[in-house]
């Protein structure tokens, strides 16, 4: 009997330690957004995708710092980058590897990938999340060691990464530093540099129509960069677009506003000015933060309003940004990824 009361004391105590956790994790995702930060887990295929890897080997167990912990191979939307909890759904594993905390049961070592500096969770998520909401500074794990010639630290983004290997395939393949030696395209997305080379391949195949036989790529990469590329960013930087954009590039710019001149072509079925293009978005398109923080407390007001007078029972695994949308904006799917249901197994 004394057994079943201390379970669901501790329990007790798990359940609001989880909630605890999820509104902490909640806000520190409103404070990422508000100073622009990325507050995510790294994603380990993600990264080992775009790693020269040189080989690996296991190292067998240690104890290392909780705090170098900054990856996950299958769990990064679960946890933020502090391993604090996204998602209610995970409560149930959450809360069962906290109550055998509380009880002392001793629990395997998690399992890690090393790359640099820094580790990457593969079995063992929630615990490193437990452990590390009660202050524990460091954890044993089984680590595997992946050897790379790329610097790797808890401050890596994985769009950083992305970006770097898309950059170094598009000027290797356009040899436009080469052809161009002036030429500085610094793009802030990732995905934004192939869609560059689609618009070198789109505009080789005009120059093919029209002189009637095949263009040299080189030779299309030189003419979309003097005849294409340069142009538009010269409008958006005579117009001083990139005020209106802060973060982003003359080259991020490029992209959007082409492609709007595009759906403003087959709109209106006419000719379309470049600097008409360029204006056009920069109305459309400019971020207007305040008006997005109205509605960002527009909607927590209403949720309160509506009742929910307990932080615990908003779904505070949402994200500042998906709060930004309308009020009456269909709330996004769950991730396809994640599992249907809870588990209490403690091995992870």
């Amino acid at each position: 009997m004394s057994d079943s009361i201390n379970s669901s004391f501790f329990e007790k105590i798990a359940r609001e330690d989880f909630e605890q956790a999820l509104r902490k994790g909640f806000w520190r995702s409103v404070l990422g957004w508000f100073n622009k930060s990325t507050n995510q887990l790294l994603a380990f295929d993600e990264v080992r995708k775009y790693l020269p890897i040189r080989g690996q080997y296991d190292v067998g167990v240690r104890q290392i710092p909780i705090d170098k912990i900054v990856g996950s191979v299958g769990r990064y939307n679960d946890f933020d980058r502090a391993f604090l909890p996204r998602h209610r759904h995970i409560r149930s594993r959450w809360v069962s590897i906290d109550v055998a905390k509380m009880k002392e049961i001793e629990l395997p070592p998690i399992e890690v990938y090393k790359i640099g500096d820094v580790y990457f969770v593969k079995d063992g998520n929630h615990r490193v999340s437990v452990a590390r909401e009660k202050g524990q500074k460091y954890i044993d794990a089984y680590i595997t060691e992946i050897v790379t010639d790329i610097p790797i630290d808890e401050n890596t983004d994985i769009n950083w990464l992305v970006r770097m290997h898309e950059k170094s395939e598009f000027y290797q393949k356009t040899r436009l530093h080469e052809l161009r030696p002036d030429a500085n395209i610094e793009l802030t997305l990732p995905g934004m540099y192939p869609k560059l080379l689609e618009h070198i391949q789109v505009h080789r195949w005009y120059m093919g129509e029209k002189r009637g036989s095949e263009v040299p790529f080189e030779e299309a990469v030189a003419s979309w960069y003097d005849e294409v590329y340069s142009p538009l960013v010269k409008v958006i930087q005579e117009l001083g677009i990139c005020k209106e954009f802060p973060g982003r590039t003359s080259a991020d710019l490029y992209l959007w506003i082409i492609e709007h001149l595009y759906y403003l072509r087959e709109e209106f079925r006419q000719e379309i000015k470049l600097e008409d293009a360029a204006r056009s978005f920069a109305e459309g398109y400019s971020p207007n933060p305040v008006r997005k923080l109205i509605n960002l407390f527009r909607k927590l007001t209403r949720l309160v309003a509506e009742g929910l007078e307990d932080a615990s029972e908003l779904e505070l695994g949402i994200l500042p940004e998906e709060m930004m949308l309308d009020v009456d904006e269909v709330k996004p799917e769950d991730n396809p990824n994640q599992p249907e249901s809870e588990d209490k197994d403690l091995t992870d």
